[in-house]
């Protein structure tokens, strides 16, 4: 695969001081949220001071917000979180389940693409807050020749704290570049039939593998404030759809799945019914056996390993509940992977088909036109 130590060439008839430059090709650049770089303190204090600082996750006036955020939050927030983190840590590769498991796509997907187009695109992944920056994959992909860059975001439905900045984030990298690539963005796939076909077969799985049949199939996916959709955010009409679609998939009755929100922020009203509320209030109701599922999840991380799998269970048995499972994430299982490289293959329509025509083309031109002058 090509990287940021392609050589780099001249034109033919350029001067001896022309600079040189790589040549061209395709960046597929994937991206999540993040992860702290450790555990410790001030690790996580870099990482969460990071992540709420960001408009788009928290979007109050930063008069009110950051002396609250700056004070209290980030002098007392690190030590819980790197707690939480500690247990489910990949001790091993001392990284994160995210950044393991976003690094296992990455290379199942450069795979596919080096399959289909060889040498012509360049595969990597940053991350919106913390390591790998968006900023310093981006730079590499234009310092490496990609004069087209497809920017992934690893969400399958729309979400403005998730979808929009990541967003925003690569296009202010772009308004820093001197030669700035042509550049598109993967919409949203929560209605993809390969993605909800790799979501039915995790399912699939799961029940086959359960003594018996839950009662319940629960969809959760992150919340937002309540008021994001009516300020026009489609987020929980996708949740929505993603569920849907799955049930029907799957063949479940409507009183067979059901969907919520989690990892609710702060006082104000969010998206509902609450995950951790519903998962207390079920064995009231008769529900004794559930499985859960985040579908919004491209990769298991901490809100799915250690508030789903552990914390929501626990409220689940105290609550009279008999059966708790957690179905993990798609992470890099085979029906992912190929859902992903079908949405990238769809968005590089019309870039890599006359990729190789079109850099010779340019190239001649180029040549011509430094031997004129």
């Amino acid at each position: 695969m090509f990287d940021a130590s392609t050589p780099a060439t001249c034109p033919m008839h350029a001067p001896a001081d022309h600079p040189g430059f790589p040549p061209e090709k395709v960046g597929i650049l994937l991206t999540n949220l993040g992860t702290p770089d450790n555990t410790d303190y001030w690790s996580m204090r870099r990482y969460l001071g990071e992540f709420l600082s960001d408009r788009r996750v928290i979007d109050y006036s930063p008069w009110l917000w950051q002396p609250l955020l700056q004070l209290i939050i980030l002098t007392k927030r690190p030590f819980s979180s790197g707690a939480a983190y500690r247990t489910i840590w990949n001790e091993e590769a001392d990284e994160s389940p995210l950044m393991t498991i976003t690094k296992d796509q990455t290379h199942k997907i450069k795979d596919a693409m080096q399959a289909r187009y060889g040498d012509q695109v360049m595969v990597d992944f940053c991350m919106r807050y913390g390591n790998p920056s968006t900023k310093s994959k981006a730079k590499a992909m234009i310092e490496a020749g990609c004069r087209k860059i497809l920017f992934f975001p690893l969400y399958p439905q729309y979400a403005g704290p998730t979808v929009a900045t990541a967003n925003d984030q690569f296009f202010r990298i772009l308004m820093a570049a001197k030669w700035q690539p042509a550049a598109r963005t993967v919409a949203p796939y929560f209605d993809h039939p390969l993605y909800i076909d790799a979501l039915a077969q995790s399912v699939e799985r799961a029940y086959a593998a359960a003594e018996k049949t839950p009662d319940l199939l629960v969809c959760s996916y992150h919340g937002v404030p309540q008021r994001y959709l009516t300020e026009g955010d489609p987020y929980h009409c996708q949740c929505h759809v993603t569920a849907r679609m799955l049930a029907e998939r799957l063949q479940l009755s409507t009183d067979e799945y059901m969907t919520t929100f989690q990892s609710r922020f702060g006082k104000a009203e969010w998206l509902k019914p609450y995950t951790d509320q519903t998962l207390k209030d079920l064995p009231s109701q008769g529900v004794k056996r559930v499985q859960i599922f985040c579908p919004g999840f491209s990769a298991d991380c901490l809100e799915t390993l250690e508030e789903i799998a552990v914390e929501n269970r626990d409220y689940f048995i105290d609550s009279g509940g008999e059966s708790y499972d957690y179905i993990s994430g798609l992470n890099a299982d085979s029906s992912h992977i190929k859902a992903l490289a079908s949405l990238i293959n769809q968005n590089l329509s019309g870039w890599q088909s006359a990729q190789s025509l079109s850099c010779k083309a340019r190239q001649v031109r180029f040549e011509q036109h430094a031997h004129n002058k």
